[in-house]
């Protein structure tokens, strides 16, 4: 299911480009869409202990963060694009939780079969999930700093 609601994404958001049929509803739907797919996973994988809490913490935390700038910016008429760093870390972690659910899955239908198979895919899989969701936390966490540093103006008005 996740791969299927990734993959329709990406065709939305290239027919949309294709034909011009970009609108600020999609422009603000379509990231809050991709935090809610990625986050669940991500939540789902410290429950299941496939990643260590403090990466998802880091990049749930950023999601919920922008998506308040965003909010507040359509408050003030505002339509905040996804910008280059977020499409980056957006392609990013989707590839990682679908790489991650591709694991699961196949160490799940190994052991179900009893696969001779399946000692080649045992190894310190935690070792390298958590590598890579820190390498997507950084750049997540990096293209939220760069939304705050733009739009900080806006932030500033609610401020006083």
């Amino acid at each position: 299911m996740f791969v299927i609601a990734a993959l329709t994404d990406l065709a939305d958001g290239y027919y949309a480009r294709k034909y011009g049929v970009i609108t600020g509803f999609g422009k603000f739907m379509d990231p809050l869409a991709d935090k809610i797919l990625v986050s669940s996973a991500l939540i789902s994988f410290i429950a299941l202990k496939y990643v260590s809490p403090v990466p998802v913490i880091l990049i749930v935390g950023r999601e919920f963060t922008i998506t308040g700038l965003r909010l507040l910016a359509a408050y003030k008429g505002v339509v905040i694009p996804p910008s280059w760093g977020a499409k980056l870390k957006t392609v990013l972690q989707m590839s990682a939780v679908g790489l991650v659910m591709g694991y699961i899955s196949l160490i799940v239908t190994l052991q179900h079969f009893e696969s001779p198979a399946l000692s080649l895919f045992q190894f310190n899989y935690n070792l390298y999930f958590n590598i890579l969701f820190w390498i997507i936390a950084v750049i997540t966490v990096w293209s939220g700093i760069d939304y705050i540093v733009k739009y900080f103006y806006m932030i500033k008005t609610v401020l006083k």
